[in-house]
């Protein structure tokens, strides 16, 4: 039996695979610490896991961002929202999150420490000390990977590789530009390190993933640009599927949808963004109040949203829905592109159109496009038209639905929890030092 620390940021889409990691993990007769944010407690110990809290510092409410973070609000979408995110939603704990992890590691001397891979304490400690002194450490890539690439764009323009000679050129002039405009964050980054007595080697996106012992990137090739450059330590695992998909109680419509007298219309802006329901949720259910569909509205909220407005006859609406649950029903998801969601959708061969700009979305929101399981509408506030007519096309079309049926076979052929199990076995025991 391993001793295993899973430490995780405190957002929701970055929880859910690292939980699963764990549930997998103690399933496996492994001894297992979760150091995560005080909202998650619960979810860790419903797993079998021991929940250690991360320290005021490194912990907040992705709920609620703009109470912590009061300037991100007033920062649009794309390359300046991701700055701002890197510099103080991730770079800020860095320190604190090392330091949880140190004391964490004197009283429970892990083996192996797994983490989401923008939990940047782990990266820390694995540039605190030599292999062999310290634990194996494993990131889990629960977003795009952001190494830079002459086969790829760098990440947060949303835009897809060029082919050819002409393209690896461009690629290699915007990862130029890239590393340009991200002097000053990259400098900033560099600060939070040092504070914590290491250096950060290489600019912050080619070291998530090159520092980790190993990364896990957790979708299949055909979702993901080639590169020609990843190092030994990557592998494609596939998605986790959520531990915690049985917990929930199923809404008294649940019956409807296996009735499958209309196709099923899954409409979610996420775990996090969804505050103002007017950005995709309301368009996309009166977008299709005429049609011959049943949608399903997950809004991730406890409150009865009244920014829907008037609920047309054939919607039905959800807090929380559990997606392993939902979407072996659904026709189409529309979402604004969370990683974990999509996944969870092509896991079932589900088509999606996708309308999201902020965080990872708009580098989702391409990647569907590009891989052909998909539409993106290009916008996180699309009109009901646009949804209407990327929802008929999916529905009628038989491109996107046989790309997804495609992705769906080619993602079954990964254990993601296997290979994390076999990463814990093959480690040896007694790595800490520190």
């Amino acid at each position: 039996m391993a001793k295993i620390i899973a430490a995780v940021t405190p957002l929701q889409g970055h929880v859910q695979p690292v939980l699963a990691a764990a549930a997998a993990l103690v399933r496996h007769g492994h001894e297992v610490v979760v150091l995560a944010g005080t909202r998650f407690a619960d979810d860790v110990r419903a797993v079998g896991a021991r929940y250690a809290p991360l320290p005021p510092d490194a912990d907040y409410d992705d709920r609620n961002l703009d109470a912590y973070f009061p300037e991100r609000a007033g920062i649009p979408a794309g390359p300046a929202q991701l700055e701002y995110d890197m510099k103080y939603v991730f770079g800020d704990p860095t320190c604190a999150q090392f330091r949880a992890l140190r004391s964490l590691l004197a009283g429970f001397p892990a083996d192996v420490v797994v983490s989401d891979m923008l939990f940047l304490g782990s990266l820390a400690l694995t540039l605190s000390a030599p292999a062999g002194q310290r634990p194996v450490t494993v990131s889990l890539g629960n977003t795009m990977p952001t190494l830079l690439s002459d086969d790829a764009p760098p990440v947060g323009l949303g835009v897809p590789p060029l082919p050819g000679a002409a393209g690896r050129a461009r690629h290699r002039a915007m990862n130029e530009q890239v590393r340009e405009a991200l002097t000053d964050t990259q400098w900033y980054l560099e600060q939070n390190f040092k504070a914590a007595g290491v250096d950060l080697p290489d600019l912050i996106f080619n070291s998530m993933v090159t520092v980790p012992d190993h990364y896990l990137q957790l979708t299949a090739p055909g979702f993901e640009y080639p590169r020609g450059n990843l190092p030994d330590s990557f592998r494609y695992v596939g998605p986790l599927p959520s531990p915690l998909a049985g917990n929930h109680p199923l809404p008294e419509w649940w019956p409807e949808l296996a009735g499958g007298a209309r196709p099923v219309v899954v409409v979610t802006q996420g775990s996090s963004a969804n505050r103002d329901l007017t950005q995709l949720v309301a368009p996309t259910v009166h977008a299709l109040a005429e049609e011959e569909v049943l949608v399903v509205a997950a809004t991730a909220r406890q409150d009865g949203p009244a920014d829907l407005g008037p609920v047309p006859d054939n919607v039905r609406v959800a807090g929380f829905v559990p997606f392993e649950l939902l979407m072996p029903y659904a026709s189409v998801l529309v979402t604004n592109g969370g990683y974990g969601g999509v996944h969870a959708a092509l896991g079932e061969g589900v088509p999606l159109v996708v309308a999201g700009e902020g965080e990872d979305k708009r580098e989702v929101a391409a990647r569907v496009q590009w891989s052909g399981v998909g539409i993106s509408l290009g916008t996180a506030r699309p009109t009901p038209e646009a949804v209407r007519g990327a929802v008929r096309r999916v529905l009628t079309e038989p491109a996107c639905r046989r790309r997804a049926a495609e992705m769906r076979d080619e993602l079954a052929r990964y254990d993601a929890e296997g290979a994390i199990a076999g990463l814990v076995a093959g480690s040896p025991p007694g790595h800490s030092t520190l």
